[in-house]
């Protein structure tokens, strides 16, 4: 499904010496696979997760999404992969406060041509558990459930893969588990999970652990 061939990703700030994000990075990720990708604070991997998920380009190498070489697509292409093929939950849920869960996981769906939005956004949130509370705005539920509906949100549009940047960073360990218990269903289903996390306890529960410090990847 993904393939980076020697990618490099610089950031130049202010006039300064140029910091290497990612160094020469060679990466394969098949799909159904649940990968996690694992480093500190500073090592990489969010911009590793941004060229992943097509939201930054590569300074140099070659990435492949489904045998598509998306370095030579424009912005207009890049968005147009992200909104049917790609789904992206991030630690701070990105949820509308007063507007209800229903409507949060709708949202996806305005900018698409697809038919009963209501319907399907009930089915998504269904398959968090969370069809109870669709009436509820964000802000009447708690943590774990916000982002929950952050996750049907991400499903709405039946992605193929689904990038996940510290889902439970900002959860206690309870709620945690159960977020990562859905990913783990949502895998057996078929979907592609990639996992960003400085947690190995949250590592763990991906089926396999990439390593990334100082840009420099590592499998485990």
């Amino acid at each position: 499904m993904i393939q980076l061939k020697n990618v490099s990703k610089k950031f130049s700030n202010n006039g300064q010496k140029p910091v290497q994000a990612l160094k020469e990075t060679n990466l394969v990720i098949n799909q159904g696979e649940f990968v996690a990708i694992v480093g500190p604070s500073g090592s990489g991997k969010s911009s590793m997760m941004n060229i992943l998920g097509m939201l930054d380009r590569p300074t140099s190498g070659e990435y492949y999404f489904e045998n598509r070489e998306i370095n030579t697509l424009s912005e207009d292409e890049l968005a147009s992969i992200r909104n049917k093929k790609i789904g992206f939950v991030f630690q701070k849920f990105h949820l509308l406060p007063k507007t209800t869960a229903l409507e949060n996981v709708e949202l996806p769906l305005l900018y698409s041509d697809r038919k009963n939005i209501r319907g399907l956004a009930l089915d998504a949130l269904k398959q968090v558990g969370l069809e109870e509370r669709a009436t509820h705005r964000a802000n009447e539920l708690s943590g774990g459930q916000q982002q929950r509906v952050a996750i049907a949100r991400a499903l709405v549009n039946e992605p193929e893969i689904i990038f996940a940047d510290e889902p439970t960073g900002n959860l206690d360990s309870a709620s945690g588990q159960e977020i990562m218990k859905i990913f783990q269903e949502l895998n057996e289903a078929g979907k592609t999970i990639v996992l960003i996390t400085h947690d190995l306890t949250i590592a763990a529960y991906a089926k396999r652990t990439i390593q990334i410090h100082d840009g420099i990847v590592n499998e485990n």
